[in-house]
């Protein structure tokens, strides 16, 4: 009797563990959220002659049309100063996101063999495309970096508040739209191609091609509306840390004499509640991730 229940028992197969779920449960296994982030870099240079080149290459030529069409051609941004500086700045954080939510709607997509063999949890896929997007962000601040010192930069504690701000601000709202993207892009492929459609406006919705001043000038105190928007807050932190401290004496007295506001009041204090607002837009994200997660293998 107890060979026949050992047999039976043997014949069984065994299923594999369910994996963890959740954001905290993808950073217990680092070592595998490493290898995927070293796994993307490596794939995404495969083959590639210039190879990490390509990091600077494409948020270099998107600086030099815009800056050449709205900044030389239109000389719409005369007024404004180190107005390379400026754009430069926000289209490294418009980059950021753009690529953590393109790249992390397809992130499921792309490894669906490993989503369906790893035990792991599948937050871990939308995770590491972030973070290789951050990675890219590396050398993209380090051009940045020597344009404001030749331009008379320094920095001060207020810019580096500024500047982690920033970076915290668009790795949630990214991560979020990664979440919620990823999971709805496998059921129906449209998603992705709606994220290329929503990637087009952010460009227009935060002041990269044009500075804050403009939106105080039009909108008055409506302009606090504008910053509802946790992009636009990202932007402006990010021109703080590096474009705002370029600025000479002699242009804060003409701005000041133009009465024109070069920064929003309570910058700060909107980029902490933008922040907030974005952990509770990944909460829920991952919240509806995890809802759909045990549908995905059966989808894939």
């Amino acid at each position: 009797m107890s060979e026949a229940v050992t047999t039976a028992a043997e014949e069984v197969p065994l299923r594999p563990p369910a994996p963890e779920s959740g954001l905290f449960a993808v950073f217990k296994q680092r070592y595998v959220l490493k290898l995927l982030v070293r796994r993307e870099i490596s794939a995404r240079y495969q083959g590639s002659f210039l190879g990490l080149l390509w990091s600077y290459i494409n948020p270099l030529t998107q600086f030099f049309i815009y800056w050449f069409v709205i900044g030389v051609l239109f000389q719409l941004h005369r007024d404004v100063p180190n107005f390379p500086i400026h754009l430069f700045a926000g289209l490294i954080l418009v980059h950021f996101f753009n690529e953590t939510f393109n790249a992390g709607t397809r992130s499921i997509m792309r490894n669906k063999a490993l989503v369906v063999k790893m035990a792991v949890p599948r937050e871990m896929f939308p995770v590491a495309t972030m973070l290789v997007s951050l990675y890219h962000v590396g050398p993209q601040v380090v051009v940045l970096l020597v344009a404001c010192l030749f331009s008379g930069w320094s920095p001060d504690l207020v810019g580096v508040a500024c500047l982690l701000l920033a970076l915290l601000i668009i790795a949630a709202i990214g991560l979020s739209g990664a979440l919620l993207f990823s999971a709805a892009n496998v059921f129906f492929r449209d998603f992705g191609n709606i994220v290329n459609v929503l990637t087009n406006f952010v460009r227009f919705g935060v002041p990269m091609m044009y500075p804050y001043a403009i939106v105080h000038d039009r909108f008055g105190r409506f302009a606090e509306y504008y910053l509802l928007n946790p992009l636009a807050d990202a932007v402006v932190l990010f021109q703080r840390a590096f474009w705002y401290p370029t600025l000479t004496d002699a242009d804060h007295a003409r701005l000041k004499a133009e009465g024109t506001q070069i920064m929003p009041d309570h910058l700060i204090t909107h980029g902490v509640l933008a922040l907030l607002a974005c952990l509770v837009v990944l909460a829920f994200s991952q919240w509806v991730f995890t809802r759909l997660e045990n549908k995905i293998p059966e989808r894939l």
